[in-house]
């Protein structure tokens, strides 16, 4: 049988199946057609040397460009990293989704899913020279709101999105948090919950999430960090993991920090999901892009298999979407392309921090729609 779009000769690695192999995809339409060698197609694209997988969703993203300050353009920023998926982290709240589904949402070639932020204008004041916490007035918590735009809109919004800590929910400390969970128990939506600097503590957060939230910017510097000064995890982490709750890097400009995921990653905690953050002011470093991301985990020592299971089955089953992560005949006609080269790269964190590693990982290729687009430089 001769496929439409066939990836040949490139290494599969399917975390949901265990497949870790050299073999060949073929695609058809929208769906993956086959998986196995010798395929044939009309259009035959050689990925010989690289790493074939399902397709990468970037669970944490801000991507409501024009809508809102700290947002970047989806399509360009995809591209990049040979994303299939983004998922904005409370970009827009209920006040402005609409905007954000019609003019981002919607024309947009990469898949947009979203967290809706329980704040009525979602993230509306991050900039270089305007920065305001949204959860500090709580008269902008509009929680019922944001779940009723979330049912509105149940294709696209998979949970609410929270931030609390000294620089977004200042004097108001844990409280926005209490009132997501109030109204996620009645909806029955996830909850992305963000933390930066005491108040409130990274306990005091994680001790209040249910099985299937997620943590975001678990690797943060301290105040905060996942550790104690003795470089063992926190008690109320591993409880909180033991439980089901999820723990996602969430890079962006705060939040990934060298001596802090040493130390979690040695006392073998490491992320359940790999996520940026991207935004306006971390999109050219200390962030980058997901890829760029995924490559300080591999520094670390987290094996690649678990590397690419971060990044597309855990978040696909954090965000409650069955048919995406993983690579099998009838699924959707994605997957994502990208090498690894024996090249030295200079990986920062947010606090300038430096390590040099001897494998660069790079965009190749991806597939979107059962169409193969070409990323490599």
């Amino acid at each position: 049988m001769t496929h439409a779009l066939v990836l040949s000769g490139g290494r599969v690695i399917d975390p949901a199946s265990g497949l870790d192999r050299v073999t060949d995809v073929g695609f058809d339409g929208n769906r993956v057609a086959a998986i196995g060698d010798g395929l044939t197609g009309t259009e035959t694209r050689d990925v010989s040397g690289a790493i074939v997988t399902p397709g990468l969703i970037d669970l944490h993203t801000h991507v409501y460009w024009g809508g809102t300050s700290l947002s970047v353009e989806a399509d360009s920023y995809a591209r990049r990293c040979a994303a299939t998926t983004l998922v904005d982290a409370g970009s827009a709240g209920p006040g402005n989704f609409a905007g954000f589904r019609r003019h981002v949402i919607e024309p947009a070639e990469v898949r947009i899913l979203g967290y809706i932020h329980i704040s009525f204008a979602g993230i509306f004041a991050f900039s270089p020279t305007v920065m305001v916490g949204e959860s500090q007035d709580m008269r902008l918590m509009a929680t019922r709101e944001a779940a009723e735009v979330a049912a509105a809109n149940a294709d696209r919004i998979v949970g609410l999105k929270v931030r609390v800590g000294r620089h977004t929910s200042g004097a108001n400390g844990i409280r926005p948090l209490q009132l997501a969970l109030e109204i996620a128990g009645e909806s029955g939506l996830p909850i992305m919950a963000h933390i930066d600097e005491p108040d409130p503590l990274y306990e005091d957060v994680v001790d209040l999430l249910r099985p299937g939230d997620v943590l975001t910017h678990c690797f943060r510097p301290a105040p905060n960090a996942p550790v104690d000064d003795a470089g063992r995890v926190k008690p109320a982490l591993l409880k909180a993991r033991d439980r089901g709750v999820l723990f996602d890097i969430g890079h962006g400009m705060g939040a990934f920090c060298w001596d802090a995921a040493r130390a979690a990653m040695k006392a073998g905690f490491p992320p359940d999901t790999i996520s940026s953050d991207v935004h306006v002011l971390c999109i050219d470093g200390p962030a980058w892009h997901l890829l760029r991301t995924m490559n300080k985990l591999l520094a670390l020592g987290m094996p690649l298999t678990d590397v690419i299971r971060a990044s597309t089955l855990t978040p696909a089953r954090a965000i409650r979407r069955g048919d995406l992560g993983m690579l099998a005949p009838g699924g959707p006609a994605e997957a994502s392309v990208f090498r690894i080269l024996d090249e030295p790269v200079e990986l920062e964190d947010v606090r300038g921090q430096t390590l040099t590693f001897n494998r660069r990982v790079v965009a190749e290729g991806r597939v979107l729609g059962g169409r193969y687009e070409d990323l490599s430089p």
